[in-house]
């Protein structure tokens, strides 16, 4: 029984071994090793800090950046009435003068159908008159060409322009 119980001497030296372990431990290890633990526990705190304030900065800034699209989409939305008023504008002054173009030409058109049109009578009376004094011309070259017949016409164109 000797190998199961231990002698006195032997536990002796093994409580002051581990004595002496212990107190250099305490002496040399366990003030860092608790102040590794301590600097640790600190910087995962201070992690976790840093984390949920990185959190809620991310929850503001996504807060800001739908502000900022719905923003954008207002401002887009305003743009792009904008530009349909104009191009409404636009198109409806383009019929304006386009309207006011075809009534000018239309107005000039007719002048000049009716300048033309009095140009063309003028030229038709002019002709006609052109005309009427070949044939009375030769009418009269054809009465006149016997002299006694001249003769009596000149008396009665004289009787007729005087009165006497």
């Amino acid at each position: 029984m000797e190998l199961i119980t231990p002698g006195i001497g032997l536990l002796f030296w093994m409580l002051v071994m581990f004595s002496i372990v212990l107190f250099i431990l305490k002496k040399f290890a366990w003030k860092p090793i608790l102040k590794a633990l301590k600097d640790r526990e600190t910087s995962i705190r201070d992690a976790l800090m840093s984390a949920d304030t990185a959190k809620k900065e991310m929850e503001k800034l996504k807060a800001d950046n739908e502000v900022i699209l719905a923003e954008a989409r207002v401002e887009k939305e305003k743009i792009v009435q904008e530009a349909r008023q104009i191009r409404e504008k636009i198109i409806g002054e383009a019929k304006n003068e386009a309207t006011e173009e075809a009534k000018k030409l239309l107005k000039s058109a007719r002048i000049d159908i009716e300048n033309e049109k009095v140009a063309a009578i003028q030229e038709v009376k002019n002709k006609v008159a052109e005309l009427s004094i070949d044939i009375a011309e030769k009418i009269l070259r054809e009465k006149l060409a016997d002299t006694a017949e001249q003769r009596s016409m000149i008396d009665r164109l004289v009787k007729e322009v005087m009165p006497n």
